[in-house]
């Protein structure tokens, strides 16, 4: 199961990575980013994978 993981301190809450899967990620109002499922199924890493490589400033990875 992939788990993901965010580096808060490069992530700037741009907001790419909820654009791409907003049950998994949320921007709050402070610009800060709410992981909202760290594990998500299976089935899901390739849509997770397009908000890691999306995510500008790197902050996003996917541990096995």
């Amino acid at each position: 199961m992939p788990k993901i993981v965010v580096d808060y301190d490069k992530c700037t809450g741009l907001g790419i990575c909820e654009s791409i899967a907003p049950d998994v990620f949320e921007v709050d109002d402070d610009g800060s980013l709410l992981l909202l499922e760290e594990k998500p199924d299976e089935g899901r890493r390739g849509e997770l994978q397009e908000a890691v490589d999306g995510c500008p400033t790197g902050a996003l990875s996917i541990e096995d």
